[in-house]
This record gives structure tokens, sequence and C-alpha cells, in this order.
């Protein structure tokens, strides 16, 4: 049974100032609107592409979008920012109208799109689970029913009657997602709010939301751009890029296709004045054992750093120091050379790093200097775990590095 059906939908948005129009405009669109046609007043717009100007004031944030969703599937969409991920929630949830197209849902949504979305601030959080649950329709016994629940999973009792707008932001995300995961709907569509939660409540609510799905035969549409929760929760994929969509399918084989469109992530290239530095990072690739530049490697294979150093100068006791990041930016391990050559290839073991995002930061450093030229939070790519020994044995926190020992 269809859940959600998406049929040519476009959302087009003006920039600037909003003007006015006349009282004229809106009727010959109501009139339009009557007919089923066209807003006679729909401009000519470019796709939303942040990283150029463009010329006209009008710009599509998504065009011709035609998908179907299952009752019961977990959807993944994924894109990079501007793709058009949020205006695709908010047109599904309803709470802005398509430009063109129309949407069918069968069920009712709860959605989590923002920070406070769905909650009065002057409101305690007990009075906002009730206001939330007879926005769905349910009745007061139905809610009390679930209240208990909703209280235990937020974590937030102590304060449930005191004024939201006093919560702080991981208070309100606890309380919303509580909300909406408990409360009685048939479609759950959650946005990027939960980055705002700590590491172990945003485990909790992704295990929520697998219950969720696969437990109760609820549809779940999950926005993130942390490819190993997407990945871990979902079944299905939507790939944004610019607006339409890009590729449809299996969450792995859209996770792919997103990973190698472009490998522009996975190369630093410098490309500023170095004729003043002796030293500098001039590429940094991530490659696969056979040279092939890649954003996702398999647990079981080994990673490989692929470095072109500039020198102008030789100075004495110099190092090239790498650190690899998690998705935090916390350094799961640094390794050190203290001879720099113009090439070299760092190479990390098959597994040894667990499914995650990372990055790299690396620079070359003189003891008791300044560093000498420096590469930050670069070459991005992830390591993906479906198959593995760790995939088999749950969802156990094994840490960022898993260590090979000898046992005696």
């Amino acid at each position: 049974m269809l859940a959600l059906k998406a049929e040519n939908i476009s959302k087009q948005y003006r920039l600037g100032q909003i003007g006015t129009g006349t009282l004229s405009h809106d009727l010959n669109r109501l009139w339009a609107l009557f007919r089923g046609k066209e807003d006679p007043y729909l401009k000519i717009g470019e796709a939303n592409d942040r990283s150029t100007k463009g010329n006209s004031d009008y710009v599509w944030s998504l065009r011709d979008i035609n998908f179907e969703i299952e009752q019961g599937d977990a959807v993944g969409i994924i894109g990079r920012n501007g793709a058009g991920k949020s205006t695709l929630l908010k047109l599904l949830s309803k709470v802005t109208k398509p430009t063109t197209g129309k949407i069918y849902t069968n069920g009712r949504i709860v959605s989590l799109l923002e920070v406070g979305t769905g909650f009065h601030p002057e409101m305690t959080g007990r009075e906002n689970i009730y206001l939330n649950g007879a926005i769905l329709g349910m009745t007061r016994k139905e809610i009390n029913r679930k209240f208990d629940e909703i209280v235990d999973f937020s974590g937030v009792e102590r304060y449930i009657d005191t004024p939201v707008k006093r919560y702080s932001s991981g208070m309100y995300v606890r309380l919303a997602f509580a909300v909406a995961a408990h409360l009685e709907s048939e479609i759950l569509i959650v946005d990027e709010v939960l980055a705002v939660g700590d590491a172990e409540f945003q485990k909790k609510c992704l295990g929520k939301m697998g219950d969720v799905s696969k437990g109760e035969g609820r549809t779940v549409l999950f926005v993130s751009h942390d490819l190993n929760a997407v990945s871990q929760l979902c079944d299905q994929g939507i790939l944004l890029n610019q607006g339409i969509v890009e590729y449809k399918g299996k969450i792995r084989e859209t996770v792919s296709t997103y990973l190698n469109a472009d490998n522009d992530d996975v190369v630093y290239l410098n490309r500023s004045d170095h004729s003043k530095k002796p030293m500098f990072i001039k590429q940094i690739k991530v490659v696969k054992s056979n040279g092939e530049v890649s954003k996702e490697f398999s647990y079981d294979e080994p990673i490989e750093f692929s470095i072109a150093i500039g020198i102008n100068e030789t100075i004495p006791n110099c190092s090239f120091f790498v650190s690899i990041l998690d998705s935090r930016k916390r350094r799961v391990f640094s390794c050190e050379r203290d001879l720099i050559e113009e090439t070299m290839t760092l190479s990390i073991d098959p597994k040894t790093l667990v499914r995650g995002n990372y990055s790299i930061h690396a620079f070359i450093n003189k003891p008791k200097v300044a560093q000498i030229d420096v590469a930050e939070d670069v070459c991005k790519f992830t390591v993906v775990d479906s198959d593995s020994y760790l995939a088999k044995h749950g969802e156990y926190d094994y840490g960022s590095v898993f260590g090979r020992f000898t046992w005696k």
C-alpha cells in the first residue's frame, strides 16, 4: 500500500524583498487553481546552485520530483547542502505548498523539521504533548496512554511542567522527537535536527525510528548528512542534486552513487601562493590499493593517502603529521613521518577504522616553530560495514578504531 506519492512537484522561491502583488493577481491565481491550471504568474527561474550568483530573481528549489513510497518503508533522503532536502520534507509535511504538482498521502503525518517545530513556547512540555496529540486527532485518553512513554524517552520529566521557551535546544529536541515518535501517526518525517542532541540520544533516536519502521510498520523519511546513520536505519534512498531526483533505489546503491558522483571532497589541491613557503602540502588524495580515488571504503579493505609535497627549500628537523578525524572532528589517531619527501603514501590496514565518516588534518611542523603549512579537515571519506564481523554482531559501540591485539 502506498504511503506517499509525489507527482511532478516543483517549488519556486523569489529572492530578495517580497512584493505585495495585487488583488487581480491573487484572483487570477485562484481562478487558475480552481481550473487545475498552472500559476499564470510563474516565472522562469534558475536551479538553486549556491556556488554561483545567478541572474534570475527566481530559483527552483525542487523541479519535477516524482516518487512513490510504500507503507512501512524507511527512506533516507541525502544530498549536498542546497539540494532541496529540507524543502521536500516541508512539502510532504504540508508546511508549504508545491508551486506545481501534487502530493498524495495515506495517513497522518508527524514531522520534526526544526528545533521547536509544532511547540508553543509559552506552554509547558505537558501542554505541548496534549496539543500535538489533539492536532493529530487523538483523544485525551489515547494521549494519556502514551504520555509516560513520551516523558520517559525524552528524559525531561523534571521540567515537564515548565514552559518550553526555557528549555535548552537539546531538551527541546528530546521532547519534540519523543512526541513525534510515540504519538499515533502513519508517517514520521525527521530532518537533521537530531544533530542538536548528544551522541547517546542520537543513537537512541535511531533505534526508536528503526522500531517505528520495522516493528510498527510506519513509514519513516529521514534526512541526514550522517551517511552511516542513514544506511543503518533506512532500506530505501532518494538522492537529490540541485532540486532534482538524481537516483532512487536501495539505500546502499543510493549512498554509493552520492559518494562517487564527484571526487572533489576526497582530493585536496592547494591553490594558494606557495612562493614564500619553504615547504607546502601540494596535494592529498584518498585512494584504494589500486590507486583509484574513492570516497567509500569497506571495513575490510586498506585505505591509502597519496601525498604530494612542494619543496622550495629543504629545512632540517621537519616532520609531516596526519590526523584522522571522525564526524565530530575529534582525532581518532595521528601518525608522523620525520623524513619529508615530494611524494609519500600513508596506508591504513584493513579492519582498523570502523564504519563512520572521516576526514584528514595534515600539517608540516618544525619543533619550536609555527606550523609551516596545514590542511584542515580535508579529504572526506566514509567507511562502510554492512557484511563484516562488526555488522553481524549488532549495534554495540566499538569506538572508532578496532584494534588487533595479541591474546595469551
